[in-house]
């Protein structure tokens, strides 16, 4: 006996595409199987994705803010030096500060442990894709990337397992190199629809198409008592 389907809870795969220049498309929600047009093998590509990476705007937006309002300050204080007037106030301050105040100050280390986790944390913006919501899909179009959306790619798998018979309950957590699943069976031996929760997930594993497709890990348990 499966659980019953809450109509807002119903699933359908819904990958985003997007092109070799990172314009996102929206596929066709209401296209049926039959309606499917397979691609030719000729056209096929290799099926290896890469991750999608992020535009980093916001970051790149508060450094571009910082570093304009520094330099354009410093520029102008600069300037006004240059024409016979006072330096400003806050850069006497620092520049006393900076030769009087001894190294091992705890100002000095605060201030230095600061920077040094901004810079280690924009080199790692750099070096990394972000976007791990997004799982990148094989590539069977020539020129066309798509991915899946972690939390819809659970969605689908969770429809597949509570279809299993003695599946009570499921919880589904997709990470991009392993499927966690646990479920809550009411009858019928756990070895038994354990076997059946692997056989029936790690086929809608790969029917979702994913570029490196993750691994499956099933636990099964009876429900607990109540009282």
């Amino acid at each position: 006996m499966t659980e019953p389907q809450n109509p807002e809870h119903t699933t359908q795969r819904l990958p985003t595409g997007a092109t070799e220049h990172g314009d996102v498309l929206a596929l066709d929600q209401s296209a049926s199987s039959a309606a499917y047009d397979p691609v030719p093998a000729k056209e096929r590509g290799d099926g290896g994705a890469g991750r999608f990476w992020s535009a980093r705007r916001i970051p790149a937006g508060i450094v571009a803010l910082v570093a304009l309002g520094g330099s354009g300050l410093l520029l102008y204080d600069v300037a006004a030096v240059r024409a016979d007037h006072p330096a400003m106030q806050w850069r006497r301050s620092l520049a006393r500060e900076l030769a009087e105040r001894p190294l091992n100050d705890v100002w000095v280390l605060t201030g230095a442990a600061v920077a040094v986790a901004a810079g280690l944390w924009l080199i790692v913006l750099a070096l990394t894709p972000g976007l791990r919501d997004l799982l990148p899909m094989r590539r069977d179009r020539p020129g066309v990337r798509a991915a899946l959306d972690r939390t819809a790619a659970a969605m689908v798998l969770r429809d597949r397992a509570v279809e299993v018979s003695g599946v009570q309950s499921v919880r589904v957590r997709m990470g991009r190199a392993k499927v966690g699943v646990r479920a809550v069976s009411h009858f019928r031996e756990l070895d038994d629809v354990r076997a059946d929760l692997d056989t029936v997930l790690s086929t809608g594993i790969g029917e979702l198409g994913l570029a490196k497709p993750p691994s499956l890990s099933v636990h099964v348990r009876r429900p607990a008592k109540k009282g």
